[in-house]
């Protein structure tokens, strides 16, 4: 399966069959960031955290250009908002 199957998988959020690709596109180039980065964002929409900050590490480890760079960001903040007004009504 091609990249822009595995993307389509993801778009239709068929998360369990986009990743079951995603292991196997992985397992044969783990050399290519972009399929780190999908796996990241397959497991940043099943809340998979920890496992989503490791593919955006590793995708950025291959290519420190990747858009994986700002995804981890992203999830980092999201890990560390809180809301302030909870504590202070």
């Amino acid at each position: 399966m091609d990249k822009n199957e595995i993307k389509l998988l993801i778009e239709k959020n068929e998360l369990e069959e986009a990743l079951i690709q995603l292991n196997a596109a992985i397992d044969v180039d783990r050399s290519d960031d972009d399929l780190f980065f999908m796996r990241g964002n397959v497991y940043r929409k099943q809340n998979q955290w920890k496992q989503s900050l490791d593919d955006y590490c590793s995708a950025v480890e291959i290519n420190p250009s990747s858009p994986a760079a700002f995804a981890y960001d992203a999830v980092q903040q999201i890990l560390e908002f809180y809301n302030k007004d909870m504590y202070n009504p």
